[in-house]
């Protein structure tokens, strides 16, 4: 699988005030722009195709990233005309979206083989695949229900009864299933919600934990992670099934 969507147009207003004045995606870590690392981590996940949903002070983003050549790596842009949440965006750019592809948030650096998660949900042959971490209510209420392969519930608010995993970051979907949400601003989860049933979104455990830079603490985590160790270190270690703390 070689193309992922990025969903960075948000305010992130956690991070305020420093994200009054630069997106997200901008925001220093370890001597670059976040974006910058992330590029990083997905070009040794052989990804070749990034499309980036902006919006909150895109032009900045555009400005510095170009079309990604100067970054070894193929950059496309969905701008939003309005906030549309964390699923609208995939709507927006449906035009320049692959068969199939990864999907991340645009604060979340996650570690993990992508390519080796791309394996398994082309072995199950399903429409989604979600990433899932055994939280046990421990860093956030554990708000997804896994049933063998399969999710059987993500819900927020209530979290169902029972759940002991949590979304992770990193998701998968068919392009084919884009059109089946009517709304134009919705969240992701209503894609989880149409599949789930029909046991069509599939569970990908992962041990490692995740990594954001949303907030004040998470993105002081992700400095200091990126400032003492190179990726493909981290990567390395993710693969030969090490975890990074």
């Amino acid at each position: 699988m070689k193309q992922i969507v990025v969903i960075a147009g948000g305010l992130a207003t956690r991070l305020y005030p420093i994200t009054k004045t630069i997106p997200k995606s901008m925001v220093p870590v370890a001597g670059k722009p976040f974006l910058a690392h992330q590029l990083d981590l997905f070009k040794l996940n052989d990804i070749e195709e990034v499309v980036l949903c902006v919006g909150h002070l895109s032009e900045q983003i555009v400005e510095y990233f170009g079309d990604g050549q100067k970054f070894g790596i193929k950059i496309q842009y969905s701008q939003e005309p309005e906030r549309l949440d964390t699923g609208g965006p995939l709507k927006n750019s449906y035009p320049l979206l692959d068969n199939e592809f990864f999907i991340i948030y645009g604060d979340a650096f996650l570690l993990a083989d992508y390519q080796k998660i791309a394996e398994f949900y082309h072995q199950q042959k399903k429409s989604g695949l979600m990433t899932v971490y055994r939280n046990n209510n421990q860093i956030e209420p554990s708000r997804v229900l896994v049933d063998g392969p399969y999710i059987k519930k993500y819900q927020k608010e209530p979290p169902p009864p029972r759940a002991q995993h949590m979304e992770w970051g990193l998701n998968i979907l068919r392009k084919k299933m884009i059109p089946k949400v009517p709304e134009k601003i919705f969240p992701i989860s209503h894609y989880f919600d149409l599949l789930s049933p029909q046991k069509e979104l599939l569970a990908y455990r992962v041990k490692q934990r995740f990594f954001e830079m949303g907030s004040m603490k998470g993105l002081e985590e992700v400095n200091n992670l990126l400032s003492q160790y190179k990726i493909e270190k981290l990567l390395s270690k993710i693969k030969e099934g090490e975890m990074v703390l």
